[in-house]
């Protein structure tokens, strides 16, 4: 087997011209580099150069593998600057599950960033709704997800980064009694008929646990399970909801929006990462996008 660095010397003695030459450059003694081309032709098993006058020039073999050296060498320096690229977070790839109502607000801002500063990196996205993405994170599928914090910790080794906080809003029909109001205790919609507007799971459980401190368990007339069909069935007169302010971006001319308090019913939105994954700086150039997207 051909020794790489091997060739490397003897790459230098072709492009110098001389032992002695390519010994000044790579910092060796003649005689090293002498006993390394020999070595060389060894494993050749062939001359690799002939001398004419003071200095020497390659043979067939040797024009043949000091060519293969130069590009080996190419190849290094490219692998180099690859590595450093990949290092530094220039380059990278990563994969992000997120759910539908922070697309707009959230990940399309953060990834518009990232395109702009490391253009690199390169995002696998997915739309994970309904379905849970913690697995997904769990078992190395996906790189980042973006969710609403669940009761307790996380399982699997996940760990959550804070992004923001939600906060929910009284969605009520134009008309209603309490639609005067600017503000209104959540303890008032106790005995309102209400449009159900999340899917079971951490988005509902924070809806829920509000009214549980409030003293009241909502009851539920009809489920939409879709913020926009939810403001239809309000606006309809069909009941009251409680909508989180992102997914009020777009809002029902027939219906009025009100803050609630007392206490204020908030999801809590973070991205979830594996702990165990190794360092990777275009992660942390992601999780940076997305605090300063939810910053924003």
């Amino acid at each position: 087997m051909l020794d790489v660095r091997r060739m490397q010397v003897l790459r230098a003695v072709v492009t110098t011209g001389s032992v002695t030459a390519a010994a000044g450059r790579l910092g060796y003694t003649p005689s090293a580099i002498s006993q390394q081309v020999a070595a060389l032709e060894k494993e050749a098993g062939t001359a690799l150069l002939e001398r004419v006058g003071r200095g020497v020039r390659p043979t067939a073999a040797g024009l043949l593998l000091t060519e293969h050296a130069a590009a080996i060498s190419r190849q290094v320096n490219e692998a180099e600057t690859a590595l450093a690229d990949l290092r530094e977070g220039r380059t990278g790839r990563l994969s992000v599950r997120y759910f539908a109502t922070v697309g707009a607000p959230l990940v399309a801002p953060a990834l518009a960033g990232l395109r702009r500063d490391h253009p690199g990196v390169q995002v696998d996205l997915k739309l994970i709704d309904p379905d849970d993405p913690l697995p997904e994170v769990e078992e190395g599928r996906a790189d980042v997800a973006l969710v609403v914090r669940p009761h307790g910790p996380p399982g699997g080794g996940v760990r959550l980064e804070h992004l923001l906080d939600d906060p929910y809003r009284a969605v009520l029909p134009k008309g209603h009694p309490l639609a005067a109001r600017r503000n209104l205790d959540l303890s008032e919609l106790a005995d309102e008929r209400w449009v159900g507007s999340e899917r079971p799971g951490p988005c509902l459980d924070a809806v829920l646990d509000a009214c549980a401190a409030a003293g009241f368990s909502p009851q539920f007339v009809v489920d939409s399970e879709d913020y926009a069909t939810a403001q239809g069935f309000v606006a309809a007169g069909l009941g009251i909801a409680l909508i989180p302010l992102i997914g009020l971006r777009t809002q029902h001319p027939g219906v009025i929006v009100r803050k609630v308090r007392r206490p204020e019913p908030v999801r809590a939105i973070h991205a979830a990462v594996r702990e165990s994954a190794p360092a990777r700086p275009a992660l942390r150039v992601l999780l940076e996008a997305l605090k300063d997207a939810a910053a924003r």
